[in-house]
């Protein structure tokens, strides 16, 4: 039964190769003998020895361009590749041949539209163009009784009647460094095999994925994105583009279909401290003011928690503790405990404060030090001039005496240490 559909199917669409059609004939009465004179095994032997024959002679017979040692002279279309949107009218021409062949038989098979001859060439038109799995053969019959065709397979496509972008099974916050998908939905779209999607978060193009589907007729298609987002990516617009690439015999700009854009929900990390965790001994003099920073980064926002002393009783909620007036009662260790909905840290500070001399008790010996500093320039000062007039005035006179004298009188010197 198989080897007769096949006989039918090969007769049926290359009648005029006689030669082909008897030589199966020969084979096919060869293996009946066999099945009739040998055994069992034999017999199958046989039959799947004939029906890889008679599918090499249909796959020999069944072309799209016409076969090179036979046809020299192959019908030609144009345009040899036709896209054509959905709905849209369509035409084409082919050529039957290049040489005289109108004697021949020759003719356009078609399912849709209209057929015009002029001579070899045939004129292909339709008004509205709405076929997924179209084939167009142009033929003709060589002087060998060869039949030599050309098939032409138009591609109609359809744009995407809507395209969206959403996260799978996802809506609420995200985590700094977790996995998500996204998901890019392209809806009624045709042919899938030519549909290329790019997924991008503002401008920045994350990944293009292609349709593996050979499907002709329209399909949804969904494709999927694993992201891991980061800090910066709080807030981000994500968002999909959908493009038919159709190749060089389609539109000269790619058909392309956008999603809207969406801001992806919040992304949530853990407290980061702006300075290092352990700081140095931090060492501050009795009454000056004490800065402890302990800021930092996170989302939500963190709180802070900070454990003091034992002498210090005060309590303080902010990311940097300032105390004005440092007393030894504030020496010790803080711990400030920085914290949100993700997570914690702790930084430590070691404070040490040291006595200052007060300002009464510094006063009196500065005023002390100062005096001590005129009366020995003073001392200095007088040795100085008892030796510069012992060295120019000789004699030795008594101070009191000189009112005594008229002007211009010399007056006797006595020993200097009278003066």
């Amino acid at each position: 039964m198989l080897l007769s559909v096949l006989l039918s199917v090969h007769y049926r669409h290359h009648l005029a190769n006689k030669l082909w059609a008897r030589r199966f004939f020969l084979l096919t009465n060869v293996f009946s003998f066999s099945f009739s004179q040998r055994n069992y095994l034999d017999t199958m032997l046989s039959c799947y020895l004939s029906l890889v024959i008679s599918l090499m002679i249909s796959f020999r017979d069944v072309r799209v361009s016409a076969s090179g040692s036979i046809c020299t002279d192959s019908p030609v279309f144009t345009p040899s590749a036709l896209v054509v949107k959905y709905g849209d009218p369509a035409n084409v021409t082919c050529v039957v041949c290049q040489k005289d062949c109108s004697d021949n038989a020759s003719g356009l098979e078609h399912a849709v539209g209209n057929v015009t001859q002029n001579g070899t060439t045939m004129f292909w038109t339709v008004d509205r163009l709405i076929e997924w799995e179209l084939s167009l053969q142009c033929y003709y019959n060589n002087d060998a009784s060869d039949q030599c065709t050309s098939i032409l397979n138009p591609t109609l496509y359809q744009l995407p009647e809507s395209v969206s972008i959403s996260f799978v099974n996802h809506t609420e916050m995200m985590f700094e460094n977790q996995q998500y998908t996204l998901q890019c939905s392209v809806q009624n779209v045709a042919p899938v095999e030519k549909l290329n999607v790019t997924f991008y978060r503002g401008n920045t193009a994350l990944r293009h994925l292609q349709s593996r589907s050979e499907q002709k007729k329209p399909v949804n298609e969904t494709f999927t994105l694993n992201i891991t987002p980061s800090r910066k990516d709080d807030g981000a617009q994500y968002w999909c583009e959908a493009k038919l690439e159709l190749g060089p015999a389609g539109p000269q700009s790619p058909p392309v279909v956008t999603s809207e854009k969406f801001s992806a929900p919040p992304v949530y990390y853990g407290p980061e401290l702006n300075e290092p965790r352990n700081p140095d001994v931090i060492t501050v003099k009795e009454g000056d003011t004490l800065h402890l920073n302990c800021s930092s980064v996170g989302n939500p926002s963190p709180s802070y928690t900070w454990t003091r002393p034992k002498n210090s009783s005060s309590s303080y909620t902010g990311s940097v503790l300032t105390i004005s007036s440092v007393g030894f009662e504030h020496e010790g260790q803080y711990i400030c405990t920085v914290s949100n909905t993700v997570g914690n840290v702790t930084k430590e500070f070691n404070v040490d404060v040291q006595a200052s001399i007060p300002n009464s008790a510094a006063f009196p010996w500065i005023w002390i030090i100062v005096g001590v500093f005129v009366a020995v320039l003073f001392v200095l000062i007088c040795v100085l001039c008892c030796l510069f007039y012992k060295q120019n005035r000789k004699g030795s006179y008594n101070l009191k005496d000189v009112l005594r004298f008229p002007m211009r009188t010399a007056l006797p010197l006595q020993n200097c240490e009278n003066i």
